[in-house]
């Protein structure tokens, strides 16, 4: 598989290198990665890792200002793109089709071609205008999965909680994550027999 990830700068850009880690454990996965400007600086305020860790799990990283990447056309196939976490500038710049950065381009590109595009919005609460956005990236085929606290899988860390959304996200694209608890029943159904 061949997956793009996009990481802007909105709080949370650690879910991006939690994200990257999962596809990492999958196999023959090829992960094309870039950042926004935003993304970098946030990543310096949030988080204490250096940001060479996130890059070094990538097989490709690209540079958010260089239009004519690979991945800026739909004749480099991709299997699509997850953007995690998603600030609301690039949610309104993905549903309105402006593309003026590789980010907002290669979701566009994965919009026209069909392919899976995974949106991650990390905004708290969400504005009538945030909601419209959403919606409107709903209706034109993005899968919305907003980064949510779990508590049926017995999550106790933060980092229990980033896998659980990262797990969801993966499982966009049939993918099974090894460090996602699924939701297994309440047991209450065992051995009853269906009338």
């Amino acid at each position: 598989m061949r997956i793009i990830v996009g990481v802007t700068g909105a709080s949370g850009v650690e879910m991006g290198y939690f994200l990257v880690k999962a596809l990492r454990s999958v196999e023959n996965m090829e992960i094309y990665l870039i950042l926004s400007e935003g993304a970098k600086l946030t990543w310096g305020l949030e988080c204490d890792r250096p940001l060479k860790e996130l890059y070094d799990m990538a097989d490709c990283v690209l540079d958010n200002g260089n239009l004519a990447a690979c991945i800026s056309s739909g004749s480099f196939v991709t299997d699509g793109m997850i953007v995690m976490p998603c600030s609301m500038k690039s949610l309104a710049g993905i549903v309105s089709g402006y593309a003026d950065n590789l980010i907002n381009r290669a979701a566009d590109v994965c919009m026209k071609e069909g392919r899976k595009l995974v949106l991650v919005p990390r905004e708290m609460p969400f504005s009538r205008l945030h909601l419209r956005n959403l919606k409107e990236a709903a209706d034109l085929g993005c899968a919305i999965v907003p980064p949510m606290l779990t508590f049926y899988n017995g999550g106790t860390t933060m980092e229990d909680q980033i896998n659980h959304v990262a797990g969801k996200v993966l499982m966009q694209f049939g993918i099974i994550y090894d460090k996602f608890k699924p939701w297994k029943g309440s047991g209450e159904d065992e051995g009853n027999e269906s009338i």
